[in-house]
Formats: C-alpha cells, sequence, structure tokens
C-alpha cells in the first residue's frame, strides 16, 4: 500500500510497504481523506518523537476518514462497509487525570495511536481504539472531508469547554489558521458578544471576518489598545492563542485585564520561557491555562456540530492533494500563506 514518510519539512516522501494485518478484536479501515495538522510540521516535535522512537521518519497523520474494509471476527458493533472517522489518541477513563477530567493527561492517551499513520492507504485500527470510544461512524449527511474536521474542531471544543465561553463574553483569538476560524465560530455559537481575531497574514484575516470575527487586527498593531477600543474600554474576557509564535504569547499577557482567562491552545517550542508581572495577575485575578487535545466527549461535541452543520468546515478546505504530492502540501502548510486546511488522498 502507498504511505507518505515524513523525514522533515522539506523531505517528504512516498513509499510502498504492506497492508497490516488485522487481529480477532480490531478493524482494517482504507484512507479517503486524511488532513494535515499544524502539529505535523513542527519539527522540534516531530524529531522529538523520532529519535524516542530510534527512527528517521515517521508516517503521521491523524485526522483522517475512510471505510471498514475488514473486520475482526470478534468485532460486533461495527460492519464491514461503515464509513467512520477514527481518533488516533484514547484515554483509560480510568486513572486519575481520567476521573479528575483532564482525559488528554492520561498516560494511555499519549501512547495509542492507530497503526501505521493517516498518511496511508490502509490503517489498522487496534482494539484498544474500538474499546475505549475512538471509532465514530459517520452519518451519510457528513461527507468525508467534513469528518476530517473532528479531531481538530473536537480539541476546540474542549479548550473553549475548560475556559468556559459563555454568552456575553468578549473573545480574543490569536492567530486565524483553521484553529482559530473553529474558535470564531464556536465561540459565537456559545454565546460571545463579540470575538476579535489577528493574525500576520491579510488572507487569513479576510477569512477570519467571513467566518464571523466581529473585528479583526494586524498581529503587529497595537492588539491590547484595539480590543478596549472596540470593547468598551474593557479586555478581553476570554484570549484564546492559537499560534506558537512566541510573539503571540507575550501578547495574550499585555492584553490581559482584570478576570482574564488566557488558553494556550498553541504553544512556543520546549525551553521558551515567559516573563510576567505575576503581582498584576494576583491582583487582577487572571487566569492562565492550557488545554491540549481531545477526548471522547469532546469529539462527540464536534461531531454533532459538523453533523448540525453548525460549524461551518467545508470551507475551510483551500487545498487537496494526491500522495503522489505530498512534498508539495506539506511545503503550502509551512509557507501559512493563502491556506487554510490542506488534505492529502491516496492516488
Amino acid at each position: 500500500m502507498k504511505v507518505v514518510r515524513y523525514y522533515n519539512n522539506n523531505d517528504i516522501r512516498r513509499d510502498e510497504i504492506p497492508i497490516p494485518q488485522i487481529g480477532p478484536e480490531e478493524l482494517l479501515v482504507k484512507v479517503k481523506k486524511s488532513g494535515i495538522c499544524g502539529s505535523d510540521i513542527l519539527e522540534y516535535y516531530r524529531f522529538a518523537k523520532m529519535k524516542k522512537l530510534g527512527v528517521d521518519n515517521l508516517i503521521l497523520g491523524h485526522e483522517i476518514t475512510g471505510d471498514i474494509v475488514e473486520v475482526g471476527k470478534d468485532v460486533r458493533k461495527y460492519k464491514k462497509g461503515d464509513r467512520v472517522f477514527v481518533s488516533h489518541h484514547v484515554p483509560c477513563f480510568k486513572c486519575h487525570y481520567c476521573r479528575e477530567g483532564h482525559h488528554t493527561a492520561c498516560e494511555l492517551l499519549h501512547n495509542t495511536n492507530f497503526d501505521p499513520g493517516g498518511f496511508a492507504e490502509y490503517i489498522r485500527i487496534p482494539k484498544i481504539n474500538i474499546e475505549k470510544k475512538g471509532v465514530f461512524v459517520l452519518d451519510k449527511s457528513v461527507s468525508y472531508e467534513e469528518g476530517v474536521f473532528i479531531e481538530p474542531l473536537g480539541c476546540v471544543c474542549r479548550a473553549q469547554r475548560l475556559a468556559d465561553v459563555k454568552k456575553g463574553h468578549c473573545v480574543l483569538i490569536l492567530g486565524s489558521g483553521v484553529s482559530g476560524i473553529l474558535h470564531i465560530q464556536l465561540a459565537k455559537l456559545r454565546g460571545a458578544e463579540k470575538v476579535f481575531a489577528t493574525d500576520i497574514n491579510d488572507y487569513r484575516l479576510e477569512q477570519a471576518k467571513k467566518f464571523g470575527a466581529d473585528a479583526i487586527f494586524k498581529a503587529s498593531d497595537n492588539v491590547a489598545t484595539k480590543v478596549r477600543e472596540n470593547n468598551n474600554h474593557l479586555a478581553p474576557d476570554i484570549i484564546i492563542v492559537c499560534t506558537g509564535a512566541i510573539s503571540a504569547a507575550n501578547q495574550a499577557l499585555d492584553c490581559a485585564g482584570p478576570g482574564s482567562k488566557i488558553i494556550f491552545f498553541a504553544v512556543p517550542e520546549p525551553g521558551i520561557k515567559l516573563e510576567l508581572d505575576i503581582n498584576t495577575y494576583w491582583r487582577n485575578e487572571i487566569t492562565i491555562m492550557t488545554s491540549y487535545g481531545a477526548a471522547p466527549e469532546d469529539l462527540q461535541d464536534s461531531y454533532l456540530r459538523i453533523l448540525s452543520k453548525s460549524i461551518k468546515v467545508s470551507g475551510l478546505i483551500t487545498h487537496r492533494f494526491p500522495f503522489t504530492n505530498a512534498l508539495e502540501a506539506f511545503k503550502i502548510v509551512c509557507d501559512a500563506k493563502d491556506s487554510l486546511k490542506v488534505i492529502l488522498e491516496p492516488d
């Protein structure tokens, strides 16, 4: 079968390997669509995984949809022909972190995956992913391309649930890539009164406005001042950082005011430290929090929003490529110019 191997952002190769063999409690899925995630091009993140595994390349891809083409003899819930989205990570639901609601801190979640990765013609779905609510059968009204967004939107759903975005809030989103635009739409659905967005890229700012931002600002502007000018001289209630740029992290700190929550949805690379005046944060009850990944309940929330068409996702796809042109696809994601979601499809 055809696969795409990742060595670095400038070295992406198509290869062929055997189709995985499944066990009695597993599934084989033929991949139809696979999205390239922003995390797929974080070289420091990918190189660390390669080092840990002792390999020089990875078969990435975790935003996938496809068809079940083979069912293990002991699998009862799913059948051949089911159109599915499959979550690559699943929590155990039993550990201390899961019991406390921190499912994405679960050790099992960090050590599960499908085989070999979403940039492959076929993937083997292990028993654990099936048992722990990692397989979603798509309604006939949900296209394969819409299903690709279940995972990225699930991450967004989790972040806004943790931050408790609600009616009347002013939400500032720093970074208007795919995640930022999904955050714009979800914040509006959750009742936010005003949603502002920033980016360094004019194309993405235009898309942010198109998908519902009440005002857009260049990231190079004095964003803290502009937000207050457009929000009755008040700081935003929620600030969501959707880019790993250190400038955005520092901008989030500058934009916070009394009662603000800053949620780091994306972060700078390891080793980068932020400085803040903790006394000011203490006096103003400012919250700094993080959100990583999505748990099954977040994926279910995401799926239902896509199913109801309340979140518009198809319009976020700007490019589609066969595996043969995977290097070109990765370059477009890395350039981050006139693009949003880039989809790979087996040839």
